[in-house]
């Protein structure tokens, strides 16, 4: 990776446009992450919020790096991304069963990058001469950047997938993804040291945090298996930044939310209870849809369950659908205080019950009605006439952020 370097000019020029990238714009990143994660290819690592977050980390960090380089030593070879971001994403996306092709990624961020940076360079000069030599260099760079980070990626992931090949951990995750794709597995429930034939609750554990200590998700794992009452739990770390957890029975949900408020950094997403080995993969798949969920919204909620969220995941499959249906259905409703949207959801709730649903709300009686009343009059149709449409746009609103 070498090249003649560039004339003291075009260097200053590297050294202002690398400034300017240091100081990126939102647009410039959003349109990187987008073009990353889009495509049927990239759907494994799209649809995996960790993976996604990861992702979107490692384009930062790896445009910080670069840009960081030529300010200063400006034209020169810049060596491959050694930070934190891009070898943890390595370990995570082995762990999650994927090969090097999930690393096209970084090819298509590198077309947009190259693009982006040329309309950088071309606001930097207007001598001919100067931006050919100044774009013969740094386009240079940044493929060579590219192939230098995704290399070093990828023997990141030989070691992590020879590593993974060994140990208990590695055992118990082949052994639950081989259940979960339906494959027949010699002697499960010994190899997990979990009976697969009762009840199970699904969850996945998780933190969007990527400097939160990874103790606290084992912690988590214990607090959701406590709150399900006696019987060992299943505990597989997916990644370093997820969990995958099985318990018997049914969490208590109040009992589980006030235990994750000790772990700030973590999330939760449960299953629904079903029996036996079809129980076992199916709540996981419910859990998966709940994280999911969450992700796509952008929901502050740090617990949810798919009991919860299940009609809001089918309405909200098409974001832009779901948009339009809440804007139209709830009107100047939409944007209300929340304590009149939460009015109207413990209303309906409790079966339009007034008495019931201020008791549910800790509030008088007469207080709700006129939380009601105000909400009437920002509908666009009268509750009494629309009470499950509203009641599903209601349900969008509170779970999205």
């Amino acid at each position: 990776m070498s090249w003649d370097p560039p004339s003291p000019r075009v260097r200053e020029l590297i050294r202002q446009g690398a400034e300017i990238a240091l100081n990126a714009r939102p647009e410039w990143l959003a349109e990187i992450d987008a073009a990353t994660l889009a495509g049927e290819a990239r759907r494994p690592i799209a649809g995996d919020p960790v993976l996604a977050a990861a992702t979107r980390r490692t384009n930062r960090s790896n445009l910080l790096f670069w840009a960081a380089a030529n300010v200063r030593a400006p034209g020169q070879p810049v060596a491959a991304n050694d930070e934190a971001a891009p070898l943890a994403i390595a370990r995570d996306l082995v762990r999650r069963g994927l090969d090097d092709s999930a690393l096209d990624a970084y090819r298509v961020g590198e077309a947009v990058a190259a693009r982006l940076w040329t309309q950088i360079a071309c606001t930097l000069t207007t001598d001919t001469a100067e931006l050919r030599e100044l774009l013969d260099v740094s386009l240079r760079s940044i493929a060579a950047f590219v192939d230098a980070t995704v290399a070093s990626i990828s023997a990141r992931m030989r070691a992590e997938r020879a590593a993974l090949t060994r140990g208990t951990h590695a055992e118990r995750r082949e052994t639950v993804l081989g259940l979960l794709d339906g494959a027949q597995v010699k002697e499960p429930e010994s190899r997990l040291g979990y009976p697969l034939d009762r009840s199970h609750t699904a969850a996945v554990v998780w933190t969007d945090d990527p400097d939160a200590d990874p103790r606290q998700l084992d912690r988590a794992a214990d607090l959701l298996a406590a709150a399900a009452g006696p019987g060992r739990p299943l505990s597989v770390i997916a990644s370093a930044a997820t969990r995958w957890v099985w318990v018997p029975g049914r969490p208590d949900p109040g009992e589980l939310r006030v235990a994750l408020e000790r772990l700030p950094l973590v999330r939760v997403a449960l299953g629904s209870p079903a029996p036996g080995l079809d129980g076992f993969r199916r709540s996981h798949l419910d859990a998966l849809t709940t994280q999911r969920l969450l992700a796509r919204l952008t929901s502050a909620q740090r617990l949810a369950s798919f009991d919860e969220v299940e009609l809001v995941a089918l309405v909200t499959q098409d974001p832009a659908g779901a948009d339009r249906f809440v804007s139209r259905t709830l009107g100047d409703l939409e944007s209300a205080p929340a304590e009149v949207r939460a009015a109207v959801r413990a209303f309906v709730a409790e079966q339009c019950n007034a008495s019931r649903a201020a008791a549910r709300l800790f509030t008088h009686r007469n207080t709700l009605l006129r939380r009601l009343a105000r909400a009437d009059r920002l509908l666009p149709r009268p509750l009494a006439g629309n009470t499950v449409a509203v009641a599903a746009a209601l349900e969008v609103v509170h779970w999205r952020g």
